[in-house]
């Protein structure tokens, strides 16, 4: 009798083990499936987890000119734009499917220094031998978008990429658009973006301008192409960001830069050919052109002082000032 009961407490005993073995298991796969794998619960350990900055700057370290880019269709160009358009209206499911019909990947990223989420849209040729060299452009998730900062010369303009990410990390509610090329990558100009109507950036920027956002286009110059000033500032062709313009300037000129007013002398690089900016001016649409010496932008503490600057009117622009 006692022995019969030995082995039916024995038996029960091995029954609640291998019971509680199974729930746990069960809890590390909903807790794997819920985390992409990932079990820790610091910020830079979860799925998707990345330092904007780093991961960029890996990126464009590999453009260069006279490889790696290859003109899109229309039909690339105008799907990218949808899908951009899909996602900023909540249809993710929609975008993500349009986007892989071009060969682009979408998905979400908590960036490690600003802790926000952000969907990245990137070219899925990156990574191949060949790469068309078409970009990638990350939307903060977790405000409303009111405004772009658009790098059209990454690595071209050296570091121009880090005052963009510097910009859309400073204030909620941005869409970062780089261009996926160096300048001279392309045959002629035609990796040249910021001049073209026939690429995958310029695709991206109309529709953001057709839907209203207000931007501003990031650009670099040789410290001797403008000699006594370390910024240019310009609203290109049109004038719907005069205000704009002059505020920036002035907190451009309180962090003690020397900065060069389109709209009040004659300046080099005034940016008044730029095709995103035209677009902007015919939707009477602010668009801030802003051209930062070689000095500003290798310095990082120059550069830290030239994205704040450029904050104070993204962060006007989020309040729909």
């Amino acid at each position: 009798m006692r022995a019969n009961r030995s082995r039916i407490i024995t038996i029960a005993t091995i029954l609640l083990v291998i019971a509680g073995l199974a729930g746990a298991a069960t809890a590390l796969i909903r807790t794997s499936r819920s985390t992409g794998g990932a079990t820790a619960g610091r910020a830079g350990d979860r799925p998707g987890s990345i330092d904007l900055a780093r991961s960029v700057a890996d990126w464009t370290s590999r453009f260069g000119p006279g490889h790696g880019y290859q003109p899109p269709r229309r039909a690339d160009r105008e799907g990218v734009a949808q899908a951009v358009g899909l996602l900023l209206d909540g249809h993710r499911g929609q975008a993500e499917q349009l986007l892989s019909q071009r060969d682009f990947t979408l998905r979400t990223v908590v960036d490690q220094v600003s802790g926000r989420a952000f969907a990245e849209i990137a070219d899925r040729t990156e990574e191949a031998a060949t790469p068309r060299g078409w970009g990638r452009i990350y939307l903060d998730l977790g405000h409303g978008r009111h405004w772009s900062v658009q790098v059209p010369h990454p690595l071209s303009d050296q570091n121009s990429e880090q005052v963009g990410v510097g910009v859309l990390r400073g204030t909620p509610g941005g869409i970062l658009v780089i261009a996926g090329a160096h300048r001279k990558s392309g045959r002629g100009d035609s990796a040249d973006v910021a001049h073209r109507r026939d690429t995958v950036f310029d695709a991206v920027c109309a529709e953001l301008a057709r839907r209203g956002l207000p931007g501003v286009q990031v650009h670099g110059f040789a410290d001797d192409s403008a000699p006594g000033y370390d910024v240019v500032a310009s609203t290109g062709r049109g004038t719907a960001g005069r205000s704009d313009g002059r505020l920036l300037a002035d907190a451009l000129r309180g962090k003690g830069f020397a900065v060069c007013r389109a709209w009040a002398r004659s300046c080099p690089l005034e940016g008044r050919e730029n095709v995103q900016g035209g677009l902007a001016d015919t939707e009477d649409l602010a668009f801030l052109h802003v051209e930062f010496a070689h000095a500003v932008r290798d310095d990082a503490a120059r550069r830290a002082r030239a994205v704040a600057a450029v904050g104070t009117i993204t962060a006007r622009w989020a309040r729909g000032a």
